[in-house]
């Protein structure tokens, strides 16, 4: 009976949130950098096809980081831990990648699930071991770590330049596959 009720409160939250979300979108007309106009004719979602969810974070830092402040180019955006064994396999391949592409409209953001964390530090101490260059962005609370229905680690959408999800993968991808992602969100 327990479950239910806090399966029930989740669910108002959620719907709560997406309410407010969606109105708030349609009051600020919602438009990306790079004079890239988002079509919201497409769907907002999860789905291949459909229009990523926005969101921001913060960096290490504390300077707020939007989905939207990359809008015009393809993102790789990535959910990972440092604890997890498939992303500190993958880190290196997206580095590397980053680098090879970083000046063909595509950018890498990646998103620490920092909730997950044992300690705080241990993502920037394996960031710094990999010699990672691309935005990282911490999601401390797990409110997009949720919101993106992250369930397995790591899971990366590509993102085209329009904003709309061309690709998801659960588990740890190499470089070639993210080449073929990268083409196919062209």
């Amino acid at each position: 009976m327990r479950k239910n009720w806090i399966a029930i409160v989740i669910l108002l939250g959620l719907v709560s949130w997406g309410i407010y979300d969606y109105s708030n979108k349609q009051e600020t007309g919602q438009t990306g950098t790079n004079n890239v106009t988002v079509d919201h004719s497409i769907e907002e979602g999860l789905k291949i096809g459909n229009r990523a969810p926005q969101f921001t974070l913060e960096t290490k830092d504390g300077e707020p980081v939007k989905l939207s402040d990359y809008a015009g180019q393809t993102v790789f955006l990535n959910f990972w831990a440092s604890w997890c064994p498939p992303c500190k396999v993958e880190m290196p391949y997206m580095q590397d990648f980053y680098e090879e592409y970083k000046d063909k409209d595509m950018v890498i953001l990646s998103v620490n699930m920092a909730h997950l964390e044992k300690n705080s530090d241990d993502a920037s101490a394996f960031l710094d071991e990999v010699g990672v260059t691309f935005p990282v962005a911490y999601d401390s609370r797990g409110v997009v770590t949720d919101q993106y229905q992250i369930v397995a680690y790591p899971t990366t959408y590509v993102i085209n330049a329009q904003g709309v999800i061309t690709d998801r993968f659960q588990g740890a991808i190499d470089h070639s596959m993210m080449v073929k992602a990268y083409e196919k969100s062209r």
